[in-house]
């Protein structure tokens, strides 16, 4: 079959345009967004004593800031338990800027689950697994036309955005878990499941496979005492390009296809719609059919599994193998975006020649 020259060029400018649209920088380019965003930041600050605007303030060029983590542990910043009603009505007023209707509710039915395990588990001597021990951290001067980032950390949740010139954003890692992922009897609050989505949707999927996608979706169950809570892609502040694993979308049915996409944008769509469009955009001209999802353990609930997607922009990873299967990880991972690096990048290139 003969293409015409005029078509193939078409085709070829497409392919171009889609390859462009992959290669450009991981943040959206949104001023408006970034404005609200200082703004939002400078009330929260200025609503603090002194003592609390020292404890939360650090250089944007700070090592802190690229320093993630998601266990019950000390961390840098101002608590939520240090703060007023006035103040933590600002803190969430910053919250808001940056994670969708979905987003907030995860976000702040994780923070509840503090008292749940308070319940549960009376006689536990950790501290920082308390539904008011997170921490508000902001790095360099929030300002529209700047470069500068905030963070909200605490037990089994890390959210991280840097903005860059006021107008680009990278809003990750961000991180998400629950325990116990399903509040179970005698508490009052059983049924709850703050992240029921991330758990139903991959589980979904693999049922769906046919015996020989099976074969090729799955893999080994990491060791946990081998990982970092669970994850074999860890915590690290540079997440490097490895082989994906598992079967490509490309070998899924087009009803498989979508429903892979379903459980990505239940990722992406954490955050507010104009930086989830941004990053589904990203992943659809670096093309879904190199998306791979790998599945390990058992499908039952409350057994432990793991699951993995990875494609040419982002990975995501899901663990829920502790406590019985009812204690769930999972993360949204940027490639060249996370803390910003790809923004910075193109933005020392323009300011400063290098």
């Amino acid at each position: 079959m003969k293409i015409r020259a005029g078509a193939l060029s078409i085709a070829a400018g497409l392919g171009l345009l889609a390859l462009a649209a992959a290669a450009r920088p991981a943040g959206a380019e949104l001023p408006a967004v970034a404005a609200e965003m200082a703004e939002a930041a400078s009330n929260f600050l200025a609503s603090l004593t002194p003592d609390q605007q020292r404890r939360v303030t650090y250089l944007f060029k700070d090592e802190e800031r690229r320093n993630f983590h998601f266990f019950p542990i000390p961390r840098r910043g101002v608590p939520l338990k240090e703060l007023d009603d006035a103040q933590r009505q600002l803190g969430l007023v910053l919250v808001a800027t940056g994670l969708g209707r979905k987003g907030q509710a995860k976000a702040l039915t994780v923070m509840s689950l503090g008292r749940v395990l308070r319940d549960l588990e009376p006689e536990s001597p950790n501290p920082f697994r308390d539904s008011d021990q997170y921490y508000f951290t902001i790095f360099g001067k929030p300002d529209p036309k700047g470069a500068w980032g905030w963070r909200l950390e605490g037990f089994h949740l890390s959210l991280n955005y840097t903005i860059v010139d006021g107008r680009l954003i990278a809003p990750s890692p961000s991180f998400m878990g629950a325990h116990p992922a399903a509040v179970k009897d005698p508490h009052p609050r059983r049924g709850l499941r703050a992240l029921a989505a991330e758990e139903d949707l991959g589980r979904a999927l693999y049922l769906s496979l046919d015996p020989e996608q099976r074969r090729l979706a799955t893999g080994v169950l990491p060791k946990f005492e081998d990982t970092v809570g669970g994850f074999v892609t860890g915590n690290v502040r540079k997440l490097e390009r490895a082989a994906p694993e598992g079967i490509p979308m490309s070998k899924l049915t087009p009803a498989q296809g979508a429903r892979l996409m379903e459980l990505v944008r239940e990722y992406a769509e954490r955050h507010r719609p104009e930086l989830a469009d941004r990053d589904l955009a990203r992943i659809e001209a670096a093309g879904k059919e190199k998306i791979h999802f790998r599945w390990a353990g058992s499908t039952a609930p409350f057994e432990p599994h793991h699951y993995l997607i990875q494609g040419p922009t982002f990975l995501v990873e899901y663990d829920n193998t502790q406590d019985g299967a009812n204690h769930v990880h999972c993360i949204w991972r940027d490639f060249d975006g996370d803390f910003g690096e790809d923004l910075l990048r193109e933005h020392y290139r323009r300011q400063h020649g290098r």
